[in-house]
């Protein structure tokens, strides 16, 4: 069956950085966009990057461009979110998505890993 797993969140001093990882499997990876998103607490769920099947293009929420990059290994069916100067308010629970641009019905979500950063 389909999985995304997250891995890679946990607590960081501002400034700090993590890299969140998300394992996929049971569909083809190569053939799929990829984003991450994210929910704070009494927040609606948000975009923060996506990155095209092929991983030539890239797109980020205005709130962290310049500090995030999205990219993916197509070989090993991961995606990765580096995250660098992290703010208090870049706190949230952050979401793999996986969704086949040919059909959007076909979308699937990780169990999401939580980002806390600390002032």
């Amino acid at each position: 069956q389909v999985q995304l797993v997250e891995s890679g969140g946990g607590l960081v001093q501002a400034g700090g950085s993590l890299r969140l990882s998300c394992a996929a499997s049971g569909f083809t990876f190569s053939d799929y966009d990829m984003g991450w998103f994210r929910q704070a607490p009494g927040k609606e769920r948000e975009g923060v990057a996506r990155i095209m099947w092929s991983g030539g293009h890239t797109y980020y929420a205005e709130s962290v461009k310049g500090r995030f990059t999205i990219s993916r290994d197509n070989a090993k069916n991961t995606v990765f979110l580096q995250m660098n100067s992290l703010k208090p308010e870049d706190t949230a629970v952050y979401y793999c998505h996986a969704e086949w641009p040919s059909n959007r019905n076909y979308n699937y979500w990780g169990q999401g890993t939580q980002v806390t950063v600390s002032t």
